[in-house]
């Protein structure tokens, strides 16, 4: 889930103060991502070769995310879901033949709920404002599987209300995803097959949004955000795949810290928090953090927003969604990743 309204924020700060600091741990940083009104929550293919990611379409008619894939080495651009409403939270398999993503084209009242989006946008340039950003978790949203091409489209969810935010598990058996069909304000935490059967529920605190899970590299935890301590101010989370031994990773609710995802070495993280500010206005980087101990350590320092960053399969690349200055719209980023000696 994308947090679009978080890359608006800025900090004065300057260039070459920012820019050398960020080489401690990232080289040959790059904008991936350019034809498109926005972009962001990008995740590498298995071999490392392609991203799969969201964006939004600048002459189709429609405001709202589509999927996409992007081969690194040729550039080649497809996009892979139907084009018709909204989607989120593409992933691949870990056998790099299937994909999965949320997307509401079913839904029947799609393309109605374009006009109030622009209309929303139009008032938006007028008044010289722009609203908070809100997901709207719509029911419509349901978990799909296809072909890496966008072919041999299946549904695996049909439960009533919102079923999205999916990934693999490392052995591409299962899905660890978020729904609402415990009740429209329970947004848990479930795994099922990768065919969409046998789903179980992970979480038990509703009343709250538990979502954006991913399984560590050995299968065993998942790592994912909530905001049951405080509605909308998101931290950070790690259960096991059973449900025992969850355990809070960050409680500072004055501020978001969100978006995280694992390294491959099974003990490290990295994620999006807003734990420092200028003014009285969050600003949000990267930060490293080793799950055992809870050190960390901060990477990015632009002055705009970063946040949704992933590893590539051999950890050598880090990508991210930014919009670096805190001017232009948010697009995707990849950098060469050093890993942080300490902590």
């Amino acid at each position: 889930m994308l947090l679009a309204g978080l890359l608006a924020v800025v900090i004065a700060q300057a260039p070459q103060d920012w820019e050398a600091k960020e080489k401690t741990y990232l080289r040959n940083i790059r904008q991936l991502t350019q034809d498109f009104v926005r972009a962001g929550e990008g995740y590498f293919s298995p071999d490392g070769r392609s991203i799969i990611f969201q964006a939004e379409e600048k002459t189709t008619g429609n405001p709202f995310y589509q999927i996409f894939t992007l081969d690194l080495a040729t550039g080649r651009l497809r996009r892979v879901s139907p084009g018709i409403g909204k989607t989120t939270c593409p992933f691949f398999h870990p056998d790099g033949k299937k994909i999965i993503f949320a997307s509401s084209h079913l839904d029947q009242d799609a393309k109605a709920k374009y006009k109030p989006e622009y209309d929303a946008r139009d008032e938006e340039r007028k008044q010289g404002i722009r609203r908070r950003y809100r997901w709207d978790f719509d029911p419509s949203m349901d978990i799909f599987e296809s072909a890496p091409d966008g072919t041999m489209l299946k549904r695996l969810t049909d439960s009533p209300g919102y079923d999205a935010e999916g990934s693999y598990s490392p052995d591409g058996k299962q899905i660890v995803f978020c729904s609402a069909r415990t009740g429209k304000d329970n947004l848990e935490l479930f795994i099922m097959n990768a065919d969409g059967t046998g789903a179980r529920q992970l979480t038990k605190a509703p009343n709250c949004y538990n979502g954006g899970p991913f399984f560590s590299p050995d299968g065993k935890r998942v790592i994912f955000r909530s905001d049951r301590k405080a509605k909308d101010q998101l931290q950070l989370y790690v259960i096991n795949t059973d449900g025992t031994g969850e355990r809070a990773l960050t409680d500072d609710t004055a501020w978001v810290q969100w978006g995280p995802y694992w390294h491959p070495d099974n003990r490290h993280i990295i994620y999006a928090a807003a734990d420092h500010s200028t003014g009285g206005r969050p600003n949000y980087d990267l930060y490293w953090m080793d799950v055992e101990s809870g050190a960390k350590e901060r990477i990015t320092h632009a002055p705009g927003a970063d946040v949704l960053p992933v590893f590539s399969p051999d950890a050598k690349q880090l990508m991210w969604t930014s919009n670096r200055d805190g001017r232009q719209p948010s697009q995707l980023w990849i950098a060469d990743f050093t890993k942080p000696a300490k902590p």
